[in-house]
């Protein structure tokens, strides 16, 4: 049996269906980044699993959700470059 897939269909590599290599690895390094800043600032067990679930839950949902379709980084790339040069721009019809 052979699939025939359309031309314009997109088809991202992804870890178990869902989410994006460059996701994952953004994900890993901000983990990997609060776990050590935790371990150098705070003692006690739970309040460093209370903060990283604060801190890393949130990036981990928006990358698995995304935002409209859009991959991690492109989204957070417009996001920084909007933020830099703020525009509003004015159509007339």
């Amino acid at each position: 049996m052979k699939y025939i897939f359309p031309q314009n269909y997109n088809m991202k590599p992804k870890i178990l269906g869902f989410i994006e290599y460059s996701a994952a690895i953004i994900d890993l390094i901000w983990g990997g980044l609060i776990i050590i800043l935790l371990k150098l600032i705070i003692k006690s067990l739970s309040i460093k699993i209370f903060i990283f679930i604060i801190l890393f839950f949130p990036v981990l949902i928006l990358s698995i959700v995304g935002v409209n379709g859009e991959d991690l980084i492109y989204f957070l790339t417009y996001m920084v470059k909007y933020f830099i040069k703020q525009k509003v721009y004015l159509y007339d019809k």
